[in-house]
Parts: structure tokens; sequence; C-alpha cells
């Protein structure tokens, strides 16, 4: 059966949770402020990691790729720790301001920390072991990243990995300059060929790989 997968989206978003207002309104921010308002994580994907969230139950956890917020304020919605913490980093300085005013109005300033840099050089500074991690940030990186994050993820903890399907790319051959592709086309052989974890890849929105520690 043909479906249109943009009615279907609008079909699954009409009977699961309502969007948070915060969210929404950082949702529309991000398409009416800035270029590349797509990357924002939106409703569905939102609320599928707020589920992963509650059903994880983290004290610690770790974002690569803060964009504007969304997606971090989708996880921190759904702790349920006392003191549970998510640190979320961010490589493009031009956003911070946009990201701690999406922080302030969801009131998570006690639940998100921001780091601004790069993910390589912010990593080691951290003092903490993580339960979780949500990597979405440069796909060149996404080996490298995924890496960083294995040294400091428990066993039994989990990384979900977003836009592992590369808007159905991961099924050509890549252009010699199209590293993007490329990277995560790389990524999904090395976690699949990885003995340390378990994984699954959930075609939701732009594909997200679930790995599991073990």
């Amino acid at each position: 059966m043909d479906v249109d997968s943009i009615e279907m989206e609008r079909y699954i978003e009409a009977h699961i949770d309502p969007e948070w207002q915060v969210l929404h309104n950082i949702y529309r921010r991000s398409h009416l402020e800035l270029i590349g308002g797509r990357m924002a994580s939106g409703h569905l994907q939102g609320t599928i990691l707020k589920m992963f969230t509650r059903m994880i139950n983290p004290q610690n956890v770790l974002e690569i790729g803060t964009f504007t917020g969304y997606s971090a304020i989708s996880i921190a919605s759904g702790f349920l720790r006392e003191g549970a913490m998510l640190h979320t980093i961010e490589i493009d300085d031009e956003l911070e301001t946009f990201i701690r005013r999406s922080i302030a109005d969801a009131h998570f300033e006690d639940r998100i920390t921001l780091h601004i840099g790069d993910a390589t050089n912010v990593i080691p500074t951290l003092d903490c072991m993580f339960d979780m991690a949500f990597i979405d940030g440069n796909k060149r990186n996404y080996i490298s990243d995924y890496e960083l994050v294995m040294q400091r993820l428990n066993v039994g903890g989990y990384i979900i990995a977003d836009n592992v399907l590369w808007d159905g790319h991961v099924l050509t051959t890549p252009a010699p300059n199209d590293k993007q592709t490329q990277g995560v086309i790389a990524f999904n052989d090395y976690v699949r060929n990885d003995n340390r974890v378990e994984r699954v890849i959930i075609p939701v929105r732009d594909g997200l790989t679930i790995i599991r520690k073990i």
C-alpha cells in the first residue's frame, strides 16, 4: 500500500502526547530565525526522546549537537531522578543566545548544562559517566564522537544516533566531496561491526540507531 509519509507523520502526531507549547515555540523560532530550521527534532522525535529517557531513567545524559535546544529540552523533560542532568555540547557559538533562551523558557536551568565548543575538547573535562547519550553533531565526526561517548558510557548505557538514514542517501554511492554522506555510511558500518554493543535502527524521521553498551 502506498502511503504518503507526510500524512502518516501527521496521523502519528495526532495520536501521541501533544507537543509542549515551549517546544512548539522553539520549533517555530528555529524555522523563522535560522537557516536549516528543519534540523530541530520536532514533535514526533522529541516525544520519542522523552519516552526513551523515561524508560532508561538516566542520572546523567550527554548530547552532541544542541542546535536550538529542542532535543535537549525533550530529553530533560523525561527526567525522573532527582538531580538528573543533561550536558549538551554545541560547537556553533552563534547559537548560544538562542539555546539559552530555549532553556530559560522551559525553566530547565537546573536540568541542562550547555557547553559551547568542540565535543573533542569538552567531553574530557566532564567529571561524570553517562547512562544515555544523543549524537546529532557533524556527520563527518560520527565515528570519533561515538568513540568519545563510549569511553564515558556506563555498561548497560544507551547511545541514540540521529540521521543514520540521511534522507535515503545511505543507499547511494556518495560523491567524493560528499563527506557528510560518507560519514553516515561509515558510522553505520562501524556500529554494525562493533562487538561491544547491541543495536537497532528505527526508521523514524531521518533514522535513529539505538545502541546499548554490553
